[in-house]
């Protein structure tokens, strides 16, 4: 559950009650835009951090994002995977998953979901609709040896 306070101005007033003039709190004045970067960066993060998830994005996400990143200033790769809609007070994300095998799939998308949810709205405020969870591949044991190999073997072309 997102947890929320209140912090108190130097006055000692909580944050939205009128000041002198009733011009209301200096917090209150103005606005803050989230651009959808921002979002897709602490949604990517949050899905990282749930162990069963092994990566983010379909195959042709991942293999554009691997090239992408061999590229200098490519980017790191955080948003891979990741969609959302930001409006003024909500936002909608979508992913992209590679779970690893074994993993309970139902749950390991609860899991996300919830860190997704938690994280969003515990860092910009935003309310999170929705976060539709696609997954897109189930990652084995023995493929991280075959991944291993092949970038072996593209470093020697290169």
């Amino acid at each position: 559950m997102t947890e929320t306070t209140q912090r108190s101005n130097a006055a000692g007033r909580q944050d939205g009650a009128p000041s002198q003039g009733g011009k209301g709190a200096p917090g209150t004045r103005g606005s803050t835009a989230i651009a959808d970067t921002v979002v897709a960066k602490i949604a990517g993060m949050a899905a990282r951090e749930i162990p069963e998830v092994h990566n983010l994005g379909g195959g042709m996400t991942r293999a554009f994002g691997a090239v992408r990143q061999r590229v200098p200033g490519g980017g790191s790769g955080v948003t891979q995977g990741v969609k959302v809609e930001v409006g003024e007070r909500q936002a909608a994300v979508d992913l992209d998953l590679v779970v690893e095998y074994g993993a309970a799939i139902a749950d390991t998308a609860a899991d996300v979901r919830t860190n997704v949810v938690n994280a969003v709205e515990r860092m910009t405020g935003l309310e999170v609709v929705e976060v539709n969870i696609a997954v897109d591949d189930v990652h084995l044991p023995d493929e991280e040896e075959d991944e291993s190999e092949q970038q072996q073997e593209g470093r020697r072309v290169a």
